[in-house]
């Protein structure tokens, strides 16, 4: 059975997701609710939402590369990438740098590049990006920027929107589906 909502979206923003070999993400606000949690000794708590993680694990498996970019050091972060086994860029200063870095690691330019933020230290690479991204719940200034906003809000599916977005523009999605064991683990084993 096709995936039948790629039409939902339009046709721009179908046909920047078809680009994109590299999807980048902030983590505070987009990967989490933007909510920063201490316990009584200072060390710090996140939540992360389950189907973005599904969704990050599905990018890797389509030969999309994942990066988490942030500007707070965060081993909670670190720790959720290494689980997805993605990248994880903390304590970052420039966003912009660290993206280009990336891309040229890859070989890639930036037109091939996806990034989802939703405050103003997202703005300048959001900006310079084949498709940028915003949680519905992003900062209005920022919201009102990007080439596409999802519905969910950070850190209530709204990775996994953009996820989803980009397998099925590049013909990803039915493989996936049909690939899928339904226990939870991709085919490789890894577990969102």
């Amino acid at each position: 059975m096709p995936y039948s909502h790629l039409n939902d979206y339009p046709a721009d923003i179908r046909e920047r997701a078809a680009r994109i070999r590299l999807a980048c993400f902030d983590v505070d606000g987009t990967l989490t609710d933007g909510q920063l949690g201490f316990d009584s000794e200072g060390r710090e708590h996140k939540a992360f939402h389950v189907h973005d993680g599904m969704g990050l694990v599905m990018l890797r498996k389509s030969g999309i590369a994942v990066a988490f970019v942030t500007a707070r050091t965060s081993a909670v972060a670190e720790r959720r990438a290494g689980e997805l086994g993605v990248e994880a860029h903390t304590g970052v200063k420039d966003k912009l740098a660290c993206v280009q870095a990336i891309a040229q690691q890859l070989g890639i330019g930036l037109d091939q590049v996806a990034f989802m933020g939703d405050d103003l230290p997202d703005l300048k690479v959001m900006l310079q990006v084949g498709l940028s991204v915003a949680p519905a719940n992003a900062h209005p200034w920022t919201r009102e920027r990007v080439h596409w906003r999802t519905h969910a809000g950070g850190g209530h599916g709204a990775v996994r929107e953009l996820c989803d977005l980009l397998l099925a523009a590049q013909g990803h999605a039915e493989a996936l589906l049909s690939d899928l064991s339904g226990d939870g683990a991709g085919s490789d084993g890894t577990r969102a």
